[in-house]
């Protein structure tokens, strides 16, 4: 399977980095393909809402930033696993500028399943994210829920976790 991870960490080996290496060398290990797309490193702006990718762009965002990088491995991905840290109640600002861009495609074409990695510092702060997350992917997009994962305090890093990851990523069919 085609799996895509959309990380939004802007710590390129923080909490939500661990355990989005763990969950895809899992996956990996598992004969599973695994692109990782590190976007807070990426130039990717804010939706326009400008229509033009659904009236003359067929299906192709008039902005030209690193999301065309992006567009071809949503275009093949089967999977698509969101990551990213909280910190304040929803995903980051990087990862939610990815997510609304992908608007252009409307549904990527081979997307079937998602799953959702969130790291914090404390607990009881995901609702904002896990609603989008229920929301805007799996409901809307018609997509299989394959998971939630979370870590908080001295849930992050640690072994346990990460090798919870790394079985989710092992167990995928």
């Amino acid at each position: 399977m085609k799996i895509l991870v959309l990380n939004g960490s802007p710590r390129p080996t923080g909490n939500t980095a661990a355990m989005v290496k763990a969950f895809a060398f899992g996956a990996r290990e598992s004969g599973h393909q695994v692109d990782v797309v590190p976007v807070c490193q990426k130039k990717i702006a804010g939706c326009l809402a400008c229509e033009y990718c659904h009236t003359k762009g067929n299906g192709r965002c008039i902005q030209r930033d690193d999301m065309q990088e992006v567009y071809p491995l949503l275009e093949e991905a089967e999977m698509i696993v969101l990551a990213s840290p909280i910190y304040y109640h929803g995903f980051t600002g990087q990862l939610q500028c990815a997510i609304n861009r992908i608007y252009a495609l409307d549904k990527p074409k081979n997307l079937r399943k998602a799953a959702l990695i969130l790291s914090s510092g404390s607990d009881h702060v995901y609702c904002g994210a896990i609603y989008e997350y229920q929301n805007s992917f799996l409901n809307y997009l018609k997509l299989e829920d394959m998971g939630i994962f979370s870590a908080y305090g001295e849930q992050n890093k640690s072994a346990e976790k990460l090798e919870e990851l790394r079985q989710f990523g092992l167990q995928l069919r």
